[in-house]
């Protein structure tokens, strides 16, 4: 694979690692941006999508996918590569100039300077933390709906109560005959689902019309001979436990943030957060930048609208680094011609 060379990488496609991207544009710095999410929004998206924010400026009420959807719009004439579902795992000095970079996925990036928009850390999956599920991972039970997974005739689970458990569950209902399983059932805790409503209206009907099935509770265990799954023992609200046929089982049980890679890259931290400069959020590195909650310095608060401001300098402090040449020069995007060429709104 051939090495990527840039001028900027942001590790974090959450709103403050989208709002970088578009300030670094604004002087005049492309940047690639990878996550470990396969979509933008970062926790935004994945903690509160529906659920309404009251604090964004000029904003009296968004959610959390509207700011994401805002910022993605926003950030468009910079047009920023995107690399998600990989995690940046290796983060070392190359030369005088460059950083490398290397992702899970085996991107190898060499750039000027690196904007650590991590967040709490990489969004990770979580697993089924039910014995006997590690033996099972990625043949009968997995945590996404993949489109080569041989579904039909089978008794498939859908575990979850939050949008993707709804959409993969109506994805399977609306797979042709020839694919789709013998039996859909979808699984939570209680009968509470957070989702469009649109999909809930959905997947209600599909209950009413008997094509889907609703059953409360968790797993508790498999019946699984040579690894092979035949039944999921299930605990219920009123704490009976059944058995249940399943061959397959799709576990939508949301993501957990981990600190991961970022505390062996050499950086100066404490507790967990690294520590920056205010003047323009670098580290203690040269060329590395850190926004966000993944930062810390005296007076830290850790809201949105504090990443953006830390974004807002980070790019200045770049802008340094990357045209040495040229003077840093404070521009209005109301007024200046520059700035307007480079929005396309000239």
């Amino acid at each position: 694979m051939a090495v990527i060379q840039t001028d900027a990488l942001i590790i974090g496609a959450g709103p403050v690692g989208l709002f970088q991207a578009f300030q670094l544009g604004l002087q005049e710095i492309r940047c690639h941006i990878v996550d470990a999410l396969p979509h933008v929004g970062g926790q935004c998206v994945e903690l509160y999508a529906n659920k309404p924010i009251y604090d964004i400026p000029g904003l009296v009420r968004c959610s959390g996918a509207e700011l994401v959807a805002q910022l993605s719009e926003q950030v468009k004439p910079f047009a920023p590569e995107l690399h998600l579902n990989q995690e940046v795992t290796h983060l070392t000095r190359h030369d005088a100039q460059n950083w490398r970079i290397e992702t899970s996925a085996g991107t190898v990036f060499l750039s000027k300077t690196v904007f650590i928009a991590a967040g709490v850390g990489a969004f990770q999956t979580r697993r089924l933390a039910v014995q006997g599920a590690e033996v099972l991972q990625g043949k009968h039970l997995h945590d996404r709906l993949r489109p080569d997974l041989q579904l039909q005739g089978q008794s498939v689970w859908v575990l979850g109560g939050e949008d993707a458990a709804i959409q993969a569950t109506l994805q399977l209902l609306d797979l042709p005959d020839a694919q789709r399983p013998a039996r859909v059932t979808l699984m939570h805790r209680r009968d509470v689902f957070q989702a469009e409503p649109a999909s809930l209206q959905a997947m209600r009907e599909a209950l009413a019309q008997g094509r889907l099935q609703l059953q409360l509770g968790q797993v508790a265990g498999f019946d699984a001979p040579q690894e092979q799954l035949q039944a999921l023992h299930i605990i219920t609200p009123d704490g009976q436990t059944v058995r249940m046929p399943a061959q397959q089982v799709l576990a939508f049980l949301g993501v957990s943030p981990k600190l991961g890679p970022v505390a062996q890259w050499g950086l100066a931290m404490e507790r967990k957060q690294l520590l920056v400069n205010t003047e323009n959020f670098a580290t203690s590195e040269p060329g590395i930048f850190a926004v966000g909650d993944i930062n810390t310095y005296p007076g830290k608060k850790k809201l949105i609208v504090c990443g953006f401001h830390e974004a807002t300098l980070a790019a200045f402090g770049a802008a340094a680094l990357v045209h040495p040449e040229r003077k840093t020069l404070l521009q209005y995007t109301t007024t200046s011609s520059t700035l307007h060429r480079l929005l396309g709104v000239a």
